[in-house]
């Protein structure tokens, strides 16, 4: 099986706390959308103030599995496994379905803790799949060091909702050697202005990294910041200063948590502050970064040059305590990234956060006609093949069962072989709207029967002499 490689690893180190945190008296407003606990029967109340959904209305396939490891988190104390059957001919997808705002732009965090969920012994070994979102490949997961090291795993990106749902999967590839798993999903609403500059129509953007600088202490997230995003520490070997500002994050169109503002690393005086980051080799490929700086000295004012890699990001960029950000929204980086400011005024230069997104193409997606009569034909069957969720047709080799499609810039149905899968139930005359279907094989008579409904038989129709009727349309 072939798969599209990935632009980019998309792996993070997250240490979950241990310790119960007391409860927040008056925390925000939950995030909008979605926050999953997969593999749990209830919903979860957590001590930050959040509320974890039950899994079962997202999901049909796969089982609930619970992990008993002392000290772990609720939500990592529960999985959802989807069983890998090898030696079938196409790899299978398992996916949660969600509601959406068409047009919407979403943050989707999807979270791996192993467990050995699978191996009693606890002498397993993770599996390692894909993820895919809607029709678009994401990324392929693979946690294995971060299990060994006692850590959760965790992938962030943000896209853009073509319909009234959107589907985040886990699919087999050909590393898969064990059942799929899942242990949390997170889909946030996000506000218009926040990553803005992005072509969502054309990309969607892959998290590698998103840290506060200067900082030693813990991450920063929800109820700090309202979508829940991790800013993860990162203390570097040059001077570190904190300071506490009255800054509206509301000030800055990706809405930062203001406390990012409260640390920063600082050059020594008159020297160039120079440091790596992200710390890991980038795929050579075009990234969005954002770079956030404050002052540290209220009411102070402090100019000096941006260069990323010896490129001019920013020249002459004068900083003062009520804050800023600059950001590019395609930006060229390869291996090793190197941040250097160099003074432009008597203060030395500073910064206190920053983000960097991989961007990857968008894939197509199935014509919203079959998409739907699909979903009618599946509601009439008792027992529907697992994969049959998400995305009928994309990306191309991890179609559902028995469906065959088209290529080419309108994604349809063509062929239906719907024989040798031990369905019950009838098919809708719904079928006659995927007007590009030209082949169907059901399991049993001979001749296809029409009415409002059609039992399944075994026969192959071929649509120019089809009985069931609709208006001819080009399959391309």
């Amino acid at each position: 099986m072939k798969r599209p490689p990935p632009l980019f690893l998309l792996r993070f180190l997250f240490l979950w706390p241990l310790l119960v945190v007391p409860a927040l008296s008056q925390s925000p407003p939950q995030p909008k959308g979605f926050l999953v606990n997969c593999g749990s029967t209830d919903d979860l109340f957590t001590p930050d103030g959040l509320r974890w959904l039950a899994d079962s209305s997202f999901v049909s396939a796969g089982s609930p599995r619970k992990l008993s490891l002392p000290g772990l988190l609720p939500v990592l104390s529960t999985l959802r496994s989807f069983p890998v059957r090898p030696g079938l001919p196409q790899p299978r997808k398992f996916c949660y379905v969600l509601r959406a705002g068409r047009g919407a732009r979403y943050l989707i965090r999807t979270t791996y803790f192993y467990g050995s969920f699978d191996s009693p012994g606890g002498s397993g070994t993770p599996p390692v799949f894909d993820q895919i979102v809607d029709g678009t490949f994401w990324t392929t997961v693979n946690t294995t060091a971060d299990y060994a090291a006692g850590v959760a795993s965790y992938y962030e990106g943000v896209f853009r909702a073509k319909g009234m749902t959107m589907s985040v999967c886990v699919a087999e590839n050909t590393y898969t050697t064990s059942d799929l798993f899942i242990s949390a999903l997170e889909m946030i609403l996000l506000e218009d202005s926040v990553y803005n500059g992005t072509n969502f129509d054309e990309y969607a953007m892959g998290l590698i990294a998103r840290s506060t600088f200067g900082s030693i202490g813990s991450s920063l997230r929800y109820p700090d910041d309202r979508f829940n995003r991790y800013w993860q520490p990162f203390s570097g070997s040059a001077h570190a200063m904190t300071s506490t500002h009255n800054i509206s994050s509301s000030d800055f169109w990706n809405l930062p948590p203001a406390m990012i503002f409260n640390t920063a690393l600082v050059a020594d005086k008159a020297k160039p502050l120079v440091f790596q980051w992200p710390p890991n080799l980038l795929p050579s490929s075009s990234y969005y970064i954002a770079l956030y700086f404050a002052d540290t000295l209220p009411g102070s004012t402090r100019t000096f040059n941006v260069y990323v890699n010896d490129y001019s990001f920013q020249a002459d960029l004068t900083v003062t305590s009520a804050g800023l950000v600059v950001f590019a929204t395609q930006w060229f980086l390869s291996g090793l990234t190197t941040i250097t400011l160099t003074p432009g005024s008597p203060l030395p230069p500073l910064i206190s956060a920053g983000e960097v997104f991989g961007l990857f193409s968008i894939g197509n997606v199935t014509h919203t006609r079959d998409i739907i009569a699909l979903e009618k034909i599946k509601k009439n069957i008792a027992n529907p093949p697992s994969d049959w969720s998400g995305d009928p047709c994309m990306p191309e080799q991890y179609s559902w069962t028995g469906i065959t499609c088209s290529n080419g810039s309108k994604i349809r149905v063509v062929a239906l072989n719907l024989s040798s899968m031990s369905l019950s139930g009838s098919l809708s005359p719904v079928i006659a709207r995927m007007t590009a279907l030209t082949y169907m094989t059901n399991s049993r008579s001979k001749q296809i029967k029409e009415s409002s409904e059609i039992a399944f038989t075994e026969q192959s129709v071929n649509r120019s002499h089809s009985s069931i009727t609709g208006k001819s349309e080009s399959a391309t």
